[in-house]
């Protein structure tokens, strides 16, 4: 049941009464989509910063709260939402409601805390970047995208956080912590009609504000390969291939999903947890081509529902000895070969039973349940959501053929090599 607080607060209530648990998600639309030059990073800054404590919430509380009644607690940024959650008891639904509404509306943001937490990401900015995939990735993300600020990463750049203020991140809180930028989901064992009343009086009273600024760019079309080579210490060689990819909102999604279950295996479209399980991938086409030839040791895919378009990439890591250049050729010559001849009737049946197997784990509690209906009010709506089994299933070989012709195309792929300088020759 979805209903909407005259603050524009959008409040969705789903009862599962197999365990006395409730799981307490609020989702912001920002994210780091939402940033521009100068502010890049903000968003999980902020993040990071409404866990320091509220008004009425010690810093040192916040945890206790949730463990008292036997639960967990997180959150996290990505480029089109923020989030945080507390699943616990039943009996802990108020205090987890409280925390959500103190942290929407009154969070501190000491000085020395902002200065203190500068540090802890800027550490965790360098630690990915000493990691050769996560870098890779970085960098071949920025090149793919000219004007679409999906380009910049997550954690920002190094020199954005280095000048940020801590008026800089108490302003863009204020801007984008309102309710009528935010959607509460609530899980488990409950009664529907009572947490709306429980919602209502947490946040009924925080006001609403003026309507974020949205982002309106799209990003032009992109006119030939281009090639990202990264050269720096290390023992593995590394290959990112990304295409441009529809968002969630288009027809194209469920169709390049599928392509995506054919050549590396499914996934699903669970950002919190579909990526923690290995998919299938015996007979996935880019598996044989690359880790049953001793081309590579691993190889993965992912397209992620967004927003707005955003990349299917994938990644290889290289056997030792083998050069980047036959891995990306074999990679290559697979993916013209999709897109060349399609892909069978008995790929397409296996790609759909994989993918709705993956749907059924992906709501294997309430939390991922939680996650699924908040995560699609951010990018989508939760009907589209409920309504991914049908259109998986609705999907043809000649859908998934149109769109391996319409997206695998070299001259519309960015293409990432990290070599190690003391390792592998490219």
């Amino acid at each position: 049941m979805t209903r909407v607080l005259e603050n524009g607060l959008k409040v969705v209530v789903e009862e599962v009464h197999t365990a006395p648990l409730a799981s307490v998600w609020c989702w912001y639309k920002v994210g780091s989509k939402d940033e521009v030059t100068g502010c890049t990073g903000v968003s999980h800054w902020v993040e990071h910063m409404n866990f320091k404590g509220t008004t009425n919430i010690p810093k040192e509380q916040i945890k206790g709260i949730i463990e008292k009644f036997g639960g967990s607690w997180n959150g996290y940024t990505w480029i089109d939402q923020t989030t945080y959650m507390e699943t616990a008891s039943t009996a802990g639904l108020d205090r987890m409601l409280f925390i959500e509404a103190e942290r929407m509306a009154n969070c501190l943001y000491d000085p020395e805390d902002c200065e203190s937490e500068r540090t802890v990401i800027i550490s965790e900015l360098q630690g990915g970047e000493n990691d050769p995939d996560t870098l890779l990735e970085q960098e071949v993300v920025a090149a793919a995208f000219k004007v679409h600020p999906y380009r910049h990463p997550t954690i920002g750049w190094l020199s954005d956080l280095q000048t940020m203020t801590r008026d800089d991140l108490y302003q863009y809180y204020r801007r984008h912590y309102v309710p009528n930028n935010a959607t509460v989901v609530v899980v488990g064992d409950v009664d529907a009609d009572d947490v709306f009343r429980r919602v209502e009086k947490q946040f009924g009273g925080i006001p609403a504000g003026p309507a974020p600024r949205r982002v309106h760019v799209e990003e032009p079309e992109q006119l030939g390969e281009r090639r990202i080579e990264v050269a720096r210490d290390g023992t593995t060689a590394y290959l990112k291939l990304a295409y441009h990819a529809p968002g969630v909102n288009d027809a194209d999604f469920f169709p390049m999903l599928v392509l995506d279950a054919v050549l590396t295996g499914a996934k699903g479209i669970n950002l919190w947890s579909s990526f923690r399980t290995s998919p299938p991938q015996r007979s996935a086409r880019l598996y044989r081509a690359l880790v049953e030839t001793r081309l590579a040791s691993s190889m993965g895919g992912g397209l992620l529902p967004t927003e707005h378009p955003f990349l299917y990439l994938l990644s290889a890591t290289a056997m030792e000895g083998v050069r980047l250049a036959d891995v990306e050729a074999a990679a290559s010559a697979a993916l013209d070969l999709v897109a060349r001849d399609g892909i069978t009737e008995r790929e397409l049946a296996k790609a759909q039973n994989q993918l709705r197997a993956r749907l059924v784990f992906e709501n294997d509690s309430v939390t991922n349940l939680g996650h699924q209906l908040g995560y699609f009010m951010t990018v989508a709506t939760v009907e589209l959501y409920r309504d991914a089994p049908r259109r998986i299933a609705a999907v043809t070989a000649d859908a998934v053929n149109a769109v391996a012709r319409k997206y695998l195309r070299a001259d519309r792929r960015t293409v990432g090599w990290f070599t190690p300088e003391s390792g592998v020759s490219a």
